[in-house]
């Protein structure tokens, strides 16, 4: 029964997500343009608040609740990169299906009644596998990227084309009724500008040029580029914008990248921005004239696959979001800024009728705009906030995702008749196109008696020196493991034991994310540079680079597929046994059962050491448990002050990433196929599976604080009939799947502490655990008065009171099974 339901549900999202796309026109035909002081929707100024959200960091099924939070967090607007490698891997060869089906995203946004920033590039950086760019444009004859050359414009042009066309074709561009209000061409190109000298500047006017002459008849937009042509607006990226002014007094004031938080690398801690910076940041930038504004990220998702840039960017891409990686809601980040974007729709009249905002400061930290009330930089008062803690769920379901695993190891040799040899050390990338992270080099090294008789007679030992190494590499002699390096372009110095005669050398050169960001990216290149060379010989160094070397792409388990169910038998595995002895360069596969409900699922992979895991033939990412510094965290983050990526970092002394999201849309309800390659040696019995979900909720508000803002729109408040100052504050308690199950604590009065820490203070209510449980047990949200009336309580007279609740919610079991 359980399993119809589960197929009913399903069914029913994939008809709704067919009917939303279904429909060729969402608005009514509309033009955009703009003047000195904003983005002008249909002839009228508009307040633009937009949502960053990359659709191929999410599954398909995932994307219908992902808009629908971010329309219900106050959004107009979603923003999201093109990925030129996803949609064309192979030159001439487009996909469009899948996490990269474009035209089915975008149609879903128009659905929902918000618009919609496309920003072509095609460069994109984001943190993304080569920036975005195919692998197979490096070789093209005489290219350099971005840069006034004729090979690169010329594949540049053809896919911006290719994009502008296919939104123009399928009618998704505003004058078509679509939701498309506004494009984008290169970015941050001004970064690197300068590295190109004149033909730089040639460059930024032919892109604004050909992307102009497509007609696609919606503004253009270039970020971080203070050259940019009269006709294209120029944008600003960063954690705060409201200095940034456009090239021309014509244009408005926007705001492409408001980097909400920051990527993390493997091995880094992670950083975390405080949302009473972000919520400041941005009420500042409209207060001050700014017009359009888009978090990055407001869903940041995952790179799933081989899709991660860097080097060595980690698989989850959360960038602590409003919206989680798992597309849980981020509190306190989500709701305060919903409330914040209700206070600027609030002022949007005002706003858009002012053509020259000017402020003035009132005295230290302390500034008043004309059309805005006074601005205090430094809170004195707490603030009302709503938190939850987003964290693994492992009730109704064992720790251990399998108590049976069976392995196979890969092999340190050459294995496939595609393998060739040629003389001297080949770049990577030529060799590979980025097909696997991994190339096999192997050669063989005659070792002779005097040799032997030098190291024994003068206690030296030959070493193998490799000049530059990018970005791991893995040295194998006689099919041992003998040492292995990471590091971005290092040195590598490793001491080797040679017997006498014939020996074979292999190096396992891996790339972890291609670089995705800088000038040259196509020179940039991975594996080896300069000299490979073997030292301690008794006739001198041996220049190994010059040699014969037999290469061989990728791995001989990719090559197979044993990761899918149609090829995982082929592969000969055996059963593991539980004393078995982690070993380096093995396969690892089990079968295991879905969890039940809808609470996204991810698995830990904290046992386990640098590889890769797929379940049911999808690629989930890689997975590396490298450890973060201990020191660098801070017990406590304050706020204030200019924040950067360094400020409030987190999880010190931990591995950098141990969760790896799975999607709902992957699984079946059993018997589903996860396999590993595990390159440094892990423990599989210890790898579990959990849901996801926001079990504990908390609030702290004070009777001193405004009651909500959608309580600012009563009639009688907008009348006149009733002050604000009449009105209590009110909490707000909501569980974002599932009901209140239980109040943790409660206490009205002075509490102190913070969510999961809270404790009671001189002042408390001793009623207020049981009012708090009356309004909110049972129910999936609730609202409380903060006032003494609420809580038959007047003591402590003189000290202003706030009340503090921790509540626990149920998670989504036994209501189906979606994405």
């Amino acid at each position: 029964m359980l399993r119809i339901r589960m197929f009913f549900r399903f069914f029913s999202l994939v008809l709704l997500i067919n009917n939303l796309v279904g429909s060729a026109e969402f608005f009514k035909p509309f033009n955009v343009s703009y003047d000195h002081r904003a983005l002008l929707i249909d002839g009228k100024r508009r307040m633009l608040i937009s949502a960053g959200i990359h659709y191929p960091r999410a599954t398909p099924e995932m994307w219908p609740e992902l808009v629908s939070k971010i329309k219900e967090g106050g959004a107009d607007v979603i923003q999201t990169y093109v990925f030129w490698n996803g949609h064309e891997p192979v030159r001439g060869q487009y996909n469009f299906e899948g996490r990269y089906d474009i035209v089915k995203f975008v149609k879903l946004v128009g659905s929902s009644g918000l618009y919609l920033h496309l920003r072509i590039g095609p460069y994109v950086c984001a943190e993304w596998n080569f920036g975005g760019f195919p692998v197979w444009l490096r070789n093209i004859p005489g290219i350099e990227f971005r840069t006034d050359n004729e090979p690169f414009k010329e594949e540049m042009q053809r896919f911006v084309k290719k994009m502008v066309d296919l939104m123009r074709e399928e009618r998704l561009l505003s004058w078509q009724g679509g939701p498309i209000i506004m494009l984008q061409i290169e970015n941050e190109y001004g970064n690197i500008e300068s590295t190109f000298g004149q033909r730089g500047k040639d460059y930024v006017k032919w892109a604004a040029k050909m992307a102009t002459g497509l007609g696609a008849g919606v503004p253009w937009v270039m970020c971080r580029q203070t050259d940019a042509p009269e006709n294209i607006l120029d944008a600003c990226n960063g954690y705060y914008c409201d200095g940034f002014r456009p090239n021309s007094y014509g244009k408005p004031v926007l705001w492409t990248e408001d980097w909400i938080g920051w990527y993390t690398s493997w091995g880094g801690r992670v950083p975390q921005r405080p949302v009473e910076d972000v919520a400041f940041a941005v009420a500042r930038f409209f207060q001050r004239g700014g017009s359009f504004q888009n978090y990055y990220m407001y869903f940041g998702g995952t790179n799933f696959g081989r899709t991660s840039g860097g080097p060595f960017y980690i698989t989850s891409y959360d960038y602590d979001a409003p919206i989680d990686e798992y597309g849980l809601l981020s509190q306190p980040k989500w709701g305060h800024l919903k409330d914040l974007h209700h206070a600027i729709k609030l002022c949007e009249p005002a706003l858009v009728a002012v053509d020259s905002p000017e402020y003035m400061k009132l005295g230290p930290k302390q500034e008043v705009g004309t059309q805005t009330s006074i601005k205090t930089m430094e809170f004195t008062l707490p603030l009302a906030t709503d938190n939850s803690v987003n964290q693994p769920n492992s009730q109704n379901h064992p720790s251990s995702i399998s108590k049976k695993w069976m392995t196979v190891k890969e092999v340190i040799s050459v294995w496939s008749g595609n393998n060739f040899t040629s003389q001297g050390i080949l770049e990577h990338l030529n060799v590979t196109n980025d097909q696997s992270d991994y190339l096999w080099y192997f050669t063989r090294i005659h070792i002779s008696d005097d040799d032997i008789s030098y190291w024994e007679a003068n206690e030296v030992a030959p070493a193998l020196t490799i000049d530059n190494v990018r970005d791991v590499v893995h040295v194998f002699v006689n099919g041992q493991l003998t040492g292995s390096k990471v590091g971005r372009w290092v040195k590598m110095v490793q001491p080797i034991n040679l017997l006498q005669g014939k020996n074979e050398l292999v190096l396992l050169s891996e790339t972890v994310g291609l670089q995705n960001y800088g000038a040259f990216l196509e020179k940039d290149g991975a594996g080896f540079k300069g000299q490979i060379s073997l030292t301690g010989l008794k006739n001198g160094d041996v220049d190994l680079s010059k040699s014969l070397w037999t290469y061989q792409v990728g791995l001989k388990g990719e090559f197979l597929k044993i990761y899918t169910s149609d090829k995982t038998e082929e592969a000969g595995w055996t059963d593991l046994t539980l004393d078995a002895i982690p070993t380096t360069f093995t396969w690892y596969k089990t079968y295991f059962d879905t969890p039940g409900g809808l609470d996204p699922v991810a698995l830990d992979l904290g046992s386990m050491g640098k590889g890769q895991a797929w379940v049911n033939g999808h690629h989930i990412g890689r997975y590396w448990t490298l450890v973060a510094p201990k020191d660098g965290c801070q017990s406590t983050c304050d706020y204030r002050g200019t924040y950067n990526s360094g400020k409030c970092v987190t999880n010190c002394g931990n591995p950098t990433q141990i969760w790896y999201h799975v999607p709902r849309s992957w699984l079946k309800a059993s018997n589903n196929l996860l396999v590993l390659f595990e390159e440094t040696g892990g423990n599989p019995f210890a790898i579990s599976i959990k849901t996801r979900s926001s079990q504990t909720i908390c609030a702290q508000v004070s009777e001193s604080h405004y009651p909500p803002l959608r309580m600012w729109s009563e009639p009688d408040l907008i009348k006149g009939n009733l002050s604000i100052t009449d009105v209590a504050p009110r909490m707000h308690l909501q569980c974002e799947k599932g009901r209140i199950m239980s109040i943790v604590f409660a206490s009205y009065g002075t509490p102190s502490g913070s969510c999961q820490k809270f404790s009671l203070g001189k002042c408390h209510a001793p009623d207020s655990l049981s009012v708090v449980s009356r309004a909110c047990e049972g129910r999936t949200s609730c609202f409380i008065d903060i006032s003494n009336a609420v809580f038959g309580f007047d003591s402590c007279r003189g000290t202003t009171k706030t009340l503090a609740v921790e509540a626990r919610c149920t998670s989504s079991s036994d209501t189906g099974f979606l994405y």
